[in-house]
């Protein structure tokens, strides 16, 4: 049986990953915040861990638990926006979104790299098109934007590390999708963005490792 990893698994677009995979017979480990959130995913049938990711110790005793495990395709999914205002962001919103966004896959990404080379899997952070540099028309959403880029930078160096073990590392943006970051009025449904998600990432090649990719698989600019 074929495991997926998804952190950030609450709601949203991690949410229905977990019910996906589970429809499709995989073993999925998934990690939510809250209790409550935990149980709703066990009831899934996903094996639950809370996990804030801002948290260190969190995060190493998650790597304790997971220790020997062989992960097929890892999905790093927590995020956040911040603020909706483009004004000088405050240190704690700058921190919040930094903290989330950046510090939790550069923490996170080293322990489960290795776990996902133990089957030669596949390794997959949740970008944003905003983080693009070069596809850039607009500065909206300034510290979004500035996070997405760095994530996309950690998801570089993950490549350049963990491709030489078997795995494939690609960041996503999974589109605009009717999400409560992305809105009701966002064209794309939670259900066809996962969809898509998990097929480009499952019949990725070699020549998209360390890529930028929209969910359907099309390049973006760094």
């Amino acid at each position: 049986m074929s495991t997926a990893l998804i952190i950030g698994a609450s709601r949203g677009i991690g949410h229905e990953m977990v019910r996906q995979y589970r429809a499709d017979g995989w073993r999925v480990i998934a990690t939510a915040r809250k209790p409550h959130d935990c149980e709703e995913l066990r009831q899934l049938g996903a094996e639950a861990h809370q996990l804030d990711v801002t948290n260190p110790e969190a995060i190493g005793g998650l790597g304790w638990k997971l220790d020997d495990e062989k992960i097929d395709h890892a999905w790093l999914v927590a995020g956040v926006y911040g603020p909706r205002h483009d004004g000088f962001p405050t240190q704690q919103e700058f921190d919040e979104v930094m903290h989330t966004n950046v510090l939790a896959a550069m923490r996170l990404l080293p322990i489960v790299g290795p776990l996902v080379a133990n089957a030669r899997g596949r390794l997959a952070v949740i970008s944003s098109r905003m983080g693009s540099i070069g596809e850039r028309t607009g500065a909206g959403g300034s510290l979004y934007r500035a996070s997405k880029a760095a994530l996309n930078s950690v998801l570089k160096d993950a490549a350049l590390t963990f491709g030489p073990q078997g795995v494939t590392c690609i960041s996503f943006h999974p589109g605009w999708v009717q999400t409560d970051m992305g809105g009701a009025g966002a064209p794309l449904s939670v259900e066809e963005s996962v969809r898509t998600l998990r097929a480009t990432l499952a019949g990725a090649d070699l020549s998209q490792h360390g890529s930028f990719l929209n969910h359907d698989g099309t390049p973006i600019a760094w």
